[in-house]
């Protein structure tokens, strides 16, 4: 398994060891061990399910069932199972738009999350919402955001309120490599170390922010930008989800356990374009650096050579796991297509909050 780089600001016991760059936690200690047979096919199936579901809105958006924006998840599925996945389903996770993949990992059904790329009235927002605002109140999605960096800020009032009613919940805020440069990133990543909050920063490093090289507009490394707030930074590869997995299942119990907010750059890497609209290369990156990457760090086939080398899995598994995850993908645009849209009644609904008669909230139960 690669060696998973870790950076961690001189805090707790590095402080008392005098090490200023004490390293964090790693994430590449464990390997197939710590999974059973059971665990790692049910790996396979997920990351399965969330590429065939994003080629299936892939499909329906070339031909004109799916409108507006379309930000495709295909490379980075591990990242998405991989911090998700070994959270419990009180915790809260937020994050950008490009969460198709991330809401199927926190438990939305496909159906309904294809229903509202389609726009429809059986989607999770009733079809008014669209591929950039998946949400799920019930799995504690909350929410994609279209404004790059938007999340970030609501994350750390999840983490203040998940601290202030003395609960061991965590949230796990999703954000790419170019949300680092808002300004909102930054007061939140403050804020979150003056008051300790249980929030995971994770930046899906995929290399570009829109068409630009994500070096050609951060003067210093990614995982970097959390030491300036003296926020544990770290860095584990979002293509192996082995790495990811056992590293967030160690980081989220230290932070249920009280070690504050942690920043981690997931690096991956995006095998279409930024959006539908943008070609799978484009003229910010070469056709062969895209091959070479769906070559080397396809997190599917990365799992998949090291369950065959270890003999967890065979290829009729493989495929049979493959037969059914394509049948839930379809299954997911029929409903799509047999939902209705919505009624012009529903242009009216979710306009505006009703406020409570005492004209605040309280997060301690005070106003009701």
């Amino acid at each position: 398994m690669p060696e998973t780089e870790t950076k961690k600001k001189a805090k707790d016991e590095e402080k008392a060891n005098g090490d200023a760059n004490g390293q964090g936690k790693e994430g590449s200690g464990e390997g197939l061990e710590r999974f059973d047979r059971e665990q790692l096919h049910h790996f396979m199936r997920e990351m399965l399910l969330y590429r065939r579901f994003e080629e299936k809105a892939e499909e329906a958006y070339a031909i004109g069932k799916i409108g507006g924006f379309c930000h495709l998840h295909i490379g980075q599925e591990a990242v998405a199972l991989g911090f998700i996945g070994p959270l419990r389903d009180e915790d809260y996770v937020i994050t950008a738009y490009r969460d198709h993949t991330q809401a199927l990992a926190k438990g939305l059904e496909p159906g309904p999350v294809m229903a509202e790329l389609f726009g429809r009235d059986g989607g999770v927002s009733r079809g008014k919402g669209g591929s950039m605002h998946i949400f799920g109140v019930e799995q504690r999605f909350m929410g994609g955001h279209g404004i790059v960096g938007a999340q970030v800020p609501l994350a750390a009032g999840m983490g203040w309120s998940i601290k202030y009613r003395e609960e061991d919940h965590v949230c796990v805020c999703f954000l790419g490599d170019a949300a680092v440069n808002q300004g909102a990133f930054h007061e939140a990543m403050n804020m979150s170390a003056v008051w300790e909050l249980p929030v995971i920063y994770v930046v899906e490093n995929n290399e570009y922010g829109m068409g630009t090289a994500i070096e050609r507009v951060s003067a210093v490394p990614i995982v970097e930008r959390g030491e300036g707030y003296g926020v544990p930074t770290h860095t584990v590869n979002g293509q192996d989800i082995i790495e990811t997995w056992s590293f967030v299942e160690d980081l989220v119990q230290e932070v249920r356990d009280g070690a504050g907010p942690q920043y981690v750059e997931a690096r991956t890497y995006r095998f279409k374009g930024h959006s539908m609209s943008d070609p799978v290369s484009g003229t910010y990156r070469s056709k062969d650096e895209v091959e070479e990457k769906k070559e080397k760090e396809d997190p599917i086939t990365v799992l998949r050579e090291r369950l065959f080398e270890a003999e967890l899995m065979s290829q009729d598994e493989l495929e049979a796991l493959d037969e059914e995850v394509r049948k839930v993908a379809d299954e997911a645009v029929e409903f799509a297509e047999d939902s209705p849209f919505p009624s012009d009644e529903e242009l009216y609904t979710h306009v505006y909050a009703e406020l409570n008669e005492h004209g605040r909230l309280f997060l301690d139960g005070r106003d009701r």
